[in-house]
């Protein structure tokens, strides 16, 4: 047998080992800013994220936190529904699906957990002070960290699939009359695996040593809203107490996984041995500035947001991965505009509605191996609301929450390529891409 078989075998056992765990589909999006993390969030098409006082605010605008002194406990549930479709328009060299036009249906179910409190009194100040929490997990909580960094000669979405944890805490304090301030961090993992192995070329391993660590980064949240009737006239009944606005900043974060490995086949491969290093990214976060204003009528609010998202940054996180970095994959940062409007019912019901366009931040219609497909959406939300301020059982109000929200993805072609040796035509196939998301949540929160 020749050494470069040899070889081969070798590196195809040991990449079989290193991800025989990897068997998630994940993606560069992210819940909170792909689809909303509460009721609110998710109905609105995240228009009045920046003035939800829930603890899911604590991600999108931690002041608001401090708008409402009560604190609460919440548990939610969370279901995405992907059809995301790639059809060909033909090629040299077509691939053959054998999902049909259907090339990822996999659903995203997470199991949401939040508490908001009031630390005023732990405090010798009589400023208040409010702390939020913010879990999420995948799979229904069975699921913490979920990736696969993979090339793909059939195509796959940058922006859909499982997603890793979710995790967010922070907290707000009142600045000055109707001026709000809040701090938060996104917590994200940052994974890595050292392997040290002797094995024979049918992948038999013996004197083995693995170490795996993951270690959590911290990204900075900045938050902060005006009600600017409290602020420049608390004394009267003007129309400026029905009108807010909010900024927030979110610093961009990533969860990436390292693996480094040594392998020894005696005969084949001598001490010191192979070595191995790979670096992959699981999710991306870009860097995100949001200004929005709300007006607040006798029993309606109608709001707007707008968003600037810098996926540029990601470029250069794809030129450190190992897996991606041939791809030459190109980013542009989008500007995102979402409206939308709540109505009060009554004093128990409400509903809430908002629309969304969200232009694709891949400017790249070809990446080489790699073959990342996107488009631009359209999001629209509807959400339903009771609270209950003397519910059964419970001695405080409980709020309950139903939210939808779709997704529209518009048709878009792409160039498929491959550097495979057995690919002879370049690029070897174009197809177009497109689909839809259906977002179903729904949570109960005890407020006290």
């Amino acid at each position: 047998m020749s050494a470069i078989p040899r070889y081969g075998r070798a590196a195809i056992c040991l990449g079989g080992l290193l991800f025989s765990v990897a068997t998630a589909h994940a993606n560069m999006g992210n819940l909170a800013s792909t689809y909303g993390v509460l009721q609110a969030d998710i109905a609105s098409a995240q228009a009045l994220s920046l003035f939800n006082s829930q603890v899911s605010a604590t991600y999108y605008n931690p002041a608001y936190l401090a708008r409402d002194p009560r604190g609460e406990l919440t548990a939610g549930l969370f279901h995405a529904d992907h059809e995301l479709r790639v059809s060909s328009r033909g090629g040299p060299d077509p691939i053959v699906r054998t999902g049909g036009d259907v090339l990822e249906d996999e659903p995203s179910q997470q199991v949401l957990i939040g508490m908001k409190t009031n630390l005023t009194s732990l405090t010798r100040y009589d400023r208040p002070l409010y702390l939020g929490l913010m879990v999420g997990i995948e799979r229904y909580g069975k699921e913490m960290l979920a990736f696969n960094s993979r090339t793909s000669q059939e195509g796959q979405f940058l922006n859909y699939g499982r997603q890793p944890l979710f995790l967010n805490i922070g907290g707000a304090t009142k600045l000055w009359r109707g001026i709000d301030v809040g701090l938060a961090a996104r917590i994200t993992l940052h994974a890595s695996a050292d392997l040290q192995a002797r094995s024979n070329l049918a992948g038999d391993t013996t004197r083995e040593s693995l170490s795996v660590e993951a270690k959590p980064v911290f990204r900075p949240i900045f938050g902060l809203n005006v009600n600017w009737g409290e602020t420049l006239a608390p004394d009267s009944d003007s129309w400026l107490h029905g009108l807010e606005t909010a900024f927030s900043y979110r610093g961009y974060s990533n969860t990436h996984t390292r693996v480094q490995a040594n392998a020894v086949i005696p005969g084949t491969i001598p001490s010191p041995g192979l070595d191995i290093a790979i670096k992959t990214l699981d999710s991306f976060q870009p860097e995100i500035i949001a200004a929005g204003v709300q007006y607040q009528f006798e029993r309606m609010r109608v709001g707007f947001t707008g968003e600037l998202q810098r996926w540029s940054r990601l470029e250069d996180e794809f030129e450190r991965d190992t897996i991606r970095n041939q791809a030459n994959l190109s980013f542009r940062d989008i500007f995102i505009p979402r409206l939308g409007a709540e109505f009060q019912l009554n004093d128990i019901f409400s509903v809430t509605t908002g629309v969304a366009y969200e232009k694709s931040a891949l400017k790249s219609d070809r990446s080489l191996d790699v073959n990342y497909l996107d488009n631009d959406r359209l999001v629209f939300g509807l959400g339903l609301s009771a609270e209950f301020a003397q519910a059964p059982v419970f001695s405080y109000p409980v709020r309950l929450d139903l939210g939808y929200q779709y997704h529209h993805l518009r048709d878009r072609s792409f160039e498929l390529m491959s550097s495979d040796p057995d690919v002879t035509v370049n690029p070897y196939e174009t197809v177009s891409a497109d689909g839809e998301v259906h977002v179903f949540s729904g949570s109960i929160t005890l407020k006290f």
